[in-house]
């Protein structure tokens, strides 16, 4: 599974909010219903599943409903991914790289 920049920006637009980025951080304890992340969060069920939304959207967190109740998990492999993207992008890029030996300042 390759991710494109577009997916790279969104996966990060949707981490870069403090309550999604601490979902994240909750869920990767392990699997968690709403009911335990309204609890661990103190917001309202609408807005901790708003949030969820966004992170599922974003390919982030899978969901699956069991009686009454939706249990959440992180996309591991995704967020490694997505780590390695970054980070390839960051220390690969051709103009990093054509620009390694000769300084535009001289």
């Amino acid at each position: 599974m390759t991710l494109v920049a577009s997916d790279v920006l969104e996966q990060l637009k949707a981490l870069s909010n403090e309550i999604r980025y601490d979902l994240v951080r909750f869920l990767g304890a392990g699997e968690r219903c709403v009911c335990d992340l309204e609890g661990l969060t103190g917001l309202p069920q609408s807005k901790v599943s708003y949030h969820l939304g966004v992170l599922r959207d974003a390919g982030l967190v899978v969901s699956e409903q069991r009686g009454k109740n939706i249990y959440y998990s992180l996309c591991e492999a995704r967020l490694f991914q997505l780590g390695g993207l970054i980070l390839t992008e960051v220390f690969h890029d051709p103009v990093r790289h054509a620009h390694e030996d000769a300084s535009l300042c001289e």
